[in-house]
């Protein structure tokens, strides 16, 4: 059953404002979705190419539009790729699109998903808990953000140690 979209959202703000901006997983969203710069779009595809297409309309949509306006975009598909596995091989279809659309260097797609689990961790593994919302999606980011946040003094690997450290001492995992 496909949730409706005003659920869908209203879910995605409240994993947002609890999850990523309560617990400062991504210290660097705060100010883009405070000043309202994290634009949210709740897609009805409910099929591989009708997600692909509608990727390929916020790449091209992201890509037009100026940073003060739209810093960056979730693109939550809650009808589709609901298996872990298939959304983790469509991801190759994504860096193929952002490569076929001229894009490559300029955006990236980050990927969250119910049941996310990375390569080397068990299923249960709490650390899991920082690329899982409640609805998959595709975060797409500015490149360009990136590398100004990194320009200025952030360590990405230890915001990633941090995160898995908070999610494992809150799970009662050390």
């Amino acid at each position: 059953m496909n949730p409706h979209a005003d659920q869908v959202l209203a879910q995605t703000r409240e994993w947002l404002e609890s999850m990523v901006l309560g617990l400062s997983l991504c210290p660097f969203a705060a100010a883009p979705y405070r000043s309202g710069r994290v634009r949210i779009v709740v897609s009805e595809a409910d099929t591989e190419a009708g997600l692909l297409q509608a990727l390929a309309e916020e790449l091209q949509l992201l890509a037009a539009t100026d940073a003060q306006e739209t810093e960056t975009s979730l693109l939550v598909h809650p009808a589709v790729l609901q298996d872990f596995e298939a959304y983790n091989q469509f991801l190759d279809a994504v860096d193929a699109l952002i490569e076929d659309l001229d894009l490559d260097g300029v955006l990236q797609v980050a990927s969250f998903h119910p049941d996310y689990r990375f390569a080397d961790a068990d299923a249960d593994d709490p650390a899991n808990g920082t690329n899982r919302s409640p609805f998959p999606m595709l975060h797409v980011l500015r490149e360009d953000s990136i590398e100004a946040v990194l320009d200025a003094g952030a360590d990405s690997q230890a915001i990633s140690e941090r995160n898995i450290a908070l999610l494992r001492e809150r799970a009662g995992r050390h």
